[in-house]
């Protein structure tokens, strides 16, 4: 209906079919189609012709021309609407540890993009700390984290479990990862109890890390689940370690709420998650373990 009263808007102004043709990229057939159908919808003629070319308004044409003027402008108006609502679509940002972004992440990211079909998600991998900061600094709307750092102005809650394993290729020096990284508390631990002071290198990078022990080169203490088919050893329960969720204070950011409870749901449903939860109060300050 929109379309036949565009076509007889752009008529009635020219008193020209061809004219209307060429104004909106049709053909002449198809605007004297457009105004049959209008003529037949409403019961009543439009337009007469005075020979080939020239054509004459109807007293109807002249009320239904007033009326068009106030139809399309709302239509157009509600078009503009619906397209600025559809480029208002709800946005995510995710900062999450490097173990889970790899491990976990895929399999949480495509349970909450089901959840949430209108919503754009954005990732950002980043090491503990990084999360956390970012979280203060409102760059990233959640954050999964791989130790427990803590913030007054940021919630944090227990997610799922990981175990720690060693990696001993006997070939190499020890291969340690960044200070503000999860697993470097443990690592130091490690080498405090067993008295180790052997050579290490530091590689901000976990990735790097499996390939070099992929290579049969090097040991260090990594995630099981990054392990896959290497040989480890598991290192007990003093190495169990939790992935915390990060998010804002509920009472001033409704916005998270609904995707925090979807990513609780998600945690309910992981068999690999203990329900045992750590101690550690939720707003312990910790240092760079």
């Amino acid at each position: 209906m929109f379309k036949l009263l565009e076509t007889f808007k752009v008529v009635y102004e020219t008193r020209s079919f061809s004219k209307a043709a060429e104004l909106l990229f049709v053909s002449q057939p198809t605007v004297s189609t457009h105004i049959r159908q209008l003529e037949q919808e409403i019961g009543c003629s439009l337009f007469t012709r005075n020979g080939r070319t020239n054509i004459q308004v109807t007293p109807a044409a002249d009320t239904l021309y007033q009326a068009s003027l106030t139809i399309v402008e709302n239509w157009q108006q509600v078009q503009e609407i619906l397209q600025k609502k559809q480029l208002e679509q709800a946005r995510l940002t995710l900062g999450v540890s490097h173990t889970f972004a790899v491990y976990l992440l895929p399999e949480l990211l495509v349970f909450l993009y089901h959840q949430f079909p209108n919503t754009h998600f954005q990732v950002k991998q980043l090491n503990s700390w990084e999360v956390l900061q970012a979280m203060e600094h409102h760059e990233i709307d959640l954050g999964v984290i791989e130790k427990p750092l803590a913030s007054h102005a940021v919630q944090r809650t227990p997610l799922l479990v990981d175990q720690l394993v060693l990696i001993d290729t006997s070939n190499g020096p020890w291969l340690v990862r960044e200070t503000s990284s999860g697993v470097y508390y443990y690592t130091k631990r490690y080498f405090e109890e067993q008295n180790i002071q052997e050579p290490s290198v530091t590689i901000e990078n976990n990735e790097i890390i499996l390939a070099l022990l992929k290579k049969g080169f090097g040991r260090s203490i990594v995630s099981q689940r990054a392990a896959g088919h290497l040989a480890y050893r598991p290192l007990g329960p003093n190495y169990q370690r939790w992935f915390y969720l990060l998010y804002p204070n509920i009472q001033e950011e409704q916005s998270s709420a609904s995707y925090v409870q979807a990513i609780l749901k998600w945690k309910k449903q992981d068999q690999r998650c203990i329900l045992e939860e750590p101690t550690t109060p939720n707003h312990e300050k910790t240092s760079d373990d």
